[in-house]
């Protein structure tokens, strides 16, 4: 059987290592990393030291990768990151983590639909909504 795999994959502007040793602090899970001079497709020799590609692979199944953008390239915005089910404590855990020195759009609270939502912005400008499915209000 073939098997497939949807998963986010982040860019960043020279801080991809920190990001994303940030991120297996929140996730846990294990952290490759590969550089553009590892690959020998450094741009220019100032990208030899940056992310070309790195992947953290979480025990929990989730996989998040992320590169720098190189130096002669545009470096493209992030879209949001959903994080969503109905583990509250996990869900609620990752939340904290990644409010470190995030701004925070919406507070994770209770929301109209019943669920508990919240977004915000971490350290290093991604964009996270998190939803821990709960029952409508009455």
């Amino acid at each position: 059987m073939t098997t497939s795999r949807l998963n986010p994959y982040l860019s960043f502007k020279d801080n991809a290592r920190q990001a994303m040793e940030f991120y297996k602090t929140v996730f846990g899970g294990e952290l490759t990393l590969s550089t553009f001079g590892d690959g020998g497709m450094a741009h220019t020799p100032a990208d030899n030291a940056k992310i070309m590609h790195g992947q953290l692979v979480g025990a929990n199944g989730y996989w998040l990768m992320g590169s720098d953008t190189p130096s002669d390239m545009e470096m493209r915005p992030n879209g949001a990151v959903s994080l969503s089910g109905d583990d509250e404590a996990s869900l609620k855990g990752y939340w904290d983590k990644l409010s470190a020195g995030a701004t925070i759009a919406m507070p994770l609270e209770k929301a109209p639909w019943g669920d508990s939502f919240g977004m915000l912005t971490d350290k290093f400008g991604v964009s996270w909504m998190v939803n821990i499915a709960g029952s409508p209000q009455q």
